[in-house]
């Protein structure tokens, strides 16, 4: 008899659910108080519902229900005593705060930032990086106000914009904001509550003289690139070390007027071979060379990286609700889920592509095998099918 080792007495959706602590969601749910006008579909039963739309990549309502209601016999591996009905759950994404379901990835970024942690980053100057950008979904209704002009021909579509900050040895977002699509993203900055000595990189979009002042002045530093439009004045040019990288072509001090303020910065114009392109960066950094300037800039790729991941494997084209609260809310659980996911992704013994997991998770959501035995030797099973001995089962008749 074959006997599958990689076999689990529960499916791989609730060993995933098995990350969550169920004690701090609840306490998270009465600190809110979102279970107030709620009898049944309490706020950990609306959690465990979004993230299994999430995982599965439903995008209606009915869809959800439907695949609910026929994995009947395994569903109560999930903790849910009742299954919701549409209007529940569109209920509960219009009515249930979505502060709630923020509070709730937080919690589970603090229970797991250690498995998040990149040892590739030891210089120290790049220990408190962060990084901060925003992505824009665009909506099918009018729920926030979208970006640029309206259109010649028909209206222009809404558009949530999510405001993000990483640090760039964890890969996940710290701090998200959200907005309407038309949002101008400099505002995001004054929210980010940065220690002293942190360095944050952000591209041009985020041109803020007058906070850069502040961080100056604050002991925080920043990196980002310098508007085309921009208005400075050159105070002196520092002489370029020998060693130093062959793209670097210029690094002086300049000095910004804004506001009836003189802003000193330093200016470094580097010349990126491959692209045959000129970036010219600004930063309130002399202490730095030049090349680590850059170095760090190059740095800000990582979010878009974030974001690609989050776009490419949740649903966040379609959503579940036609109200910010609902759109709010599917964010943030496809936030929890990439989280889950990483930390999976972490533990296990064998290297894994995060699309080639969150693939194997989807198809086999209600399949009772052993998550992390399966993630170690995926060809196990395979190879014991296609080596064991074929003659075991034949048997020897007398001759007659």
């Amino acid at each position: 008899m074959n006997k599958n080792k990689k076999k689990s007495g529960i499916p791989v959706i609730s060993q995933i659910l098995n990350l969550l602590d169920r004690g701090k969601i609840y306490r998270t749910a009465k600190k809110n108080n979102s279970d107030r006008y709620y009898k049944s579909f309490k706020t950990i039963d609306h959690l465990i519902t979004m993230i299994y739309v999430v995982l599965s990549g439903c995008t209606s309502l009915r869809e959800i229900v439907g695949i609910m209601l026929a994995c009947e016999g395994k569903i109560n591996h999930l903790g849910i005593t009742k299954f919701p009905k549409r209007s529940t759950i569109s209920d509960a994404n219009r009515n249930r705060n979505s502060n709630v379901f923020s509070d709730i990835y937080f919690g589970i970024y603090d229970k797991y930032r250690k498995f998040l942690s990149d040892s590739r980053l030891k210089a120290k100057e790049i220990k408190h990086l962060m990084i901060v950008d925003s992505t824009t979904m665009s909506l099918f209704c009018d729920i926030l106000k979208g970006v640029g002009r309206n259109p010649i021909n028909g209206k222009k579509k809404g558009g949530i914009k999510m405001h993000t900050m990483i640090n760039a040895s964890e890969d996940v977002p710290i701090l998200i904001k959200f907005s309407s699509a038309a949002t101008h993203d400099h505002t995001f900055l004054k929210d980010l509550g940065l220690m002293q000595g942190s360095i944050v990189v952000f591209d041009k979009g985020y041109v803020d003289y007058v906070q850069y002042h502040r961080w100056t002045l604050d002991g925080i530093y920043f990196v980002t690139r310098q508007k085309d439009n921009a208005v400075w004045k050159s105070i002196h040019e520092f002489d370029i070390p020998d060693g130093t990288h062959n793209g670097v072509l210029k690094d002086e001090k300049i000095e910004i007027a804004k506001d009836g303020k003189s802003i000193t910065l330093r200016r470094i114009a580097y010349w990126h071979d491959e692209q045959k392109k000129l970036y010219e960066f600004i930063t309130n950094n002399f202490d730095f060379p030049a090349e680590k300037i850059a170095e760090i800039y190059k740095r800000r790729w990582q979010i878009e990286l974030l974001f690609k991941r989050l776009k490419q494997n949740f649903p966040l084209k379609y959503f579940l609700g036609d109200n910010q609260n609902a759109i709010e809310i599917q964010i943030w659980v496809c936030l929890i889920v990439q989280l889950l996911m990483l930390v999976i992704q972490g533990q296990a013994e064998r290297k894994w592509a995060f699309s080639n997991l969150v693939a194997v998770v989807r198809f086999h959501l209600m399949t009772y095998i052993d998550l992390f035995r399966f993630l170690k030797t995926p060809d196990a099973g395979w190879n014991y099918l296609t080596t064991k001995n074929v003659d075991q089962l034949s048997f020897n008749f007398p001759d007659t």
